[in-house]
């Protein structure tokens, strides 16, 4: 449990200096993550091939172990993904609808950083890089919590983005 909790301490510290974050900053992280997929593949695939294996043995759903297997063009889709965030427009700061009342008052919707976001998902190591990718561009901080079954793919990717992203 305390392992948790730091986790989620230094997300919350690490959503603040996300927070304002320029979108030129964040796309750059970006891409600097997707090229690190790249270049780290070999690594990737290594770690995912000790996840997929003993659930081969455990006469895992072939369904379900094709989700948890990664492939180069997998990898590469992680990438091209993480690229395609980084093309998207900045949603932080960006005014939804406003007005000015009668009285003068000007009142705004802007979009903001949520802080901290959590995800829950199962036997899909590219969601580690989807995940990241969209909280990164979002200005938020992520707590992520992949199966067991796709640890090693998962402690690796998130390894290599976090490498990348500093």
């Amino acid at each position: 449990m305390s392992e948790v909790l730091d986790a989620a301490r230094r997300a919350k510290a690490a959503a603040a200096a996300l927070a304002p974050l320029p979108r030129k900053g964040k796309d750059a992280a970006l891409l600097a993550m997707a090229d690190a997929l790249v270049s780290q593949t070999p690594r990737i695939l290594e770690a995912n091939a000790l996840d997929v294996a003993p659930a081969r043995a455990l006469g895992t759903a072939e369904g379900l172990v094709d989700r948890l297997a990664l492939t180069e063009s997998r990898v590469a889709a992680m990438a091209d993904g993480l690229r395609h965030v980084a093309t998207l427009p900045d949603p932080v700061g960006e005014v939804i609808r406003g007005g000015v009342l009668p009285n003068g008052l000007e009142i705004r919707q802007t979009r903001v950083p949520l802080g901290v976001v959590g995800i829950v998902y199962e036997a899909r190591p590219n969601v580690t890089a989807d995940a990241a990718g969209l909280c990164i561009k979002s200005g938020n901080a992520v707590l992520l919590r992949g199966s067991a079954s796709a640890y090693r793919a998962n402690t690796v990717i998130v390894d290599v983005l976090a490498e990348a992203a500093t």
